[in-house]
């Protein structure tokens, strides 16, 4: 893994710089983080790798194994690792962060910043780090697919990063250098060299403009620090790592209960007399018999016989469960089937939603280091504030809203304040605070 002080070294000529920026590039494509990322990204598209490389063999008589293109081949992905990155940076960031003050979310961006968040804390639980840009007034935001870290040996602090990205082989390599005194462009056109497409510039520009549309650069400044961070997942690693195998299980057992159906079809067949059949020739007699309906026995004595069969689906389906409900609890998010049910409280939604609460917790500390440094970089002084709606919420603000004023008068009339309290509360199931709330927001003293 190369590092700030190997950068430094290199920065003697323009052709020891491009030599070391495609060194950087070909070791952090065979670094482990860039593999496992770039898988998570397959399974974030609802590709399995694993179930796509699975082959089904069949044997000839002399031993040798051949690709089975006869029996079903169904590939079954499940989408549950979307699903969960999903409702994992929706349940923190779905409402957006809020500001003290009114003109900081303009200063960062606007919605435009909501939106790079979101997609920074994606890119970071499915490589482990994402990395945000602030250009000037907008977050732009790296993944950890294309953009390479380079870290102080001394201090650990990141400061200064390549990134790089090719729409095809057959496209032009493009990187980019980042560093605090500024950042130079680069291009690789076919097998040619690594040269320098635009020399290095400052990250902030004053241009002035006149009424015929010329315009000119009249100053050039920088942060004095290197105005990209990096925004960590909790284990600074990608969320596929462990759950890709609860994934391929899942998956490898559910193509291969549809695989079981779809090849029995409710019947299956014994030859008699075919001694000289390997499983191609069975596989083939099969497939025959599944297109045409009939076959021509012709060897003397020799004969078909079809069988009905069940397959067995009761022992698959329990641990296709069982996968699913380990998947939910290792990623710690909601499973619905938790609170599927009609009589389910606030308090039992509270506690289906206490892994998920914790998981997030870890999660907006990342947020919230990661936002700092950034309205550091600005001068701002102000902080994060995240909303999160759960389902418990909604059902306990539905309550709270069927509470009559009148009742709550008639109660004061009988009973003390606090009496009145824990009778609304034991009656809306809802918690002392709640009531409380709903009581000052109707004007009513308690």
């Amino acid at each position: 893994m190369k590092t700030y002080q190997d950068l430094l070294l290199a920065l003697d000529s323009e052709r020891s710089l491009a030599d070391f920026l495609k060194s950087a590039i070909v070791d952090y494509k065979l670094s482990k983080q860039y593999l496992t990322v770039l898988e998570a990204m397959q399974y974030y598209k609802n590709e399995n790798p694993t179930i796509t490389k699975y082959q089904k063999l069949l044997y000839t008589i002399s031993g040798k194994a051949v690709p089975d293109n006869y029996s079903a081949d169904f590939r079954l992905a499940s989408n549950v690792y979307f699903r969960f990155i999903t409702q994992t940076v929706q349940y923190l960031l779905g409402n957006g962060a809020d500001f003290d003050k009114s003109d900081t979310k303009e200063r960062l961006g606007g919605k435009s910043f909501d939106s790079a968040l979101q997609n920074a804390l994606t890119k970071s639980l499915n490589g482990g780090a994402a990395y945000g840009f602030m250009n000037l007034n907008h977050l732009e935001v790296f993944g950890a697919e294309e953009f390479i870290p380079l870290y102080d040996e001394e201090t650990g602090r990141l400061e200064a990063g390549i990134r790089f990205w090719q729409l095809e082989s057959s496209r032009p390599l493009r990187v980019t250098l980042y560093e605090s005194s500024g950042y130079t462009e680069f291009i690789q056109r076919g097998m040619g060299e690594l040269e320098v497409l635009r020399p290095k510039r400052a990250y902030k520009v004053s241009v002035i403009s006149n009424d015929v549309g010329q315009s000119r650069v009249i100053g050039e400044s920088n942060y004095g620090v290197l105005p990209i961070f990096a925004l960590y997942s909790p284990r600074k690693q990608s969320s596929i790592v462990g759950l890709k195998r609860l994934i391929d299980c899942h998956d490898l057992i559910e193509s291969g209960f549809a695989n079981d159906i779809d090849d029995a079809s409710m019947i299956y067949w014994t030859i008699s007399n075919a001694g000289g059949m390997d499983d191609i020739d069975l596989a083939k007699f099969v497939e025959h018999m599944k297109k045409v309906k009939a076959a021509v026995v012709e060897d003397d004595g020799a004969k078909a016989e079809s069988h009905t069969v069940d397959v067995p689906y009761q022992s698959r389906e329990a641990i296709l469960s069982r996968l699913e409900g380990e998947m939910y609890r290792d990623f710690m998010v909601l499973n619905p089937d938790m609170i599927s049910g009609r009589s389910s409280t606030a308090t039992a939604i509270k506690a289906a939603y206490e892994p998920m609460n914790l998981y997030s917790n870890m999660i907006e500390y990342s947020v919230n280091e990661f936002i700092d440094k950034i309205l550091k970089l600005l001068d701002i002084d102000d902080s994060p504030k995240f909303k999160r709606i759960s389902i418990a919420s909604e059902l306990e603000n539905a309550r709270a809203r069927q509470i009559n004023v009148e009742t709550i008068l008639q109660l004061r009339g009988v009973f003390d304040n606090e009496t009145v309290v824990d009778l609304l509360a034991d009656a809306m199931g809802l918690g002392r605070s709640e009531v409380k709330r709903v009581m000052q927001t109707n004007g009513i003293n308690s």
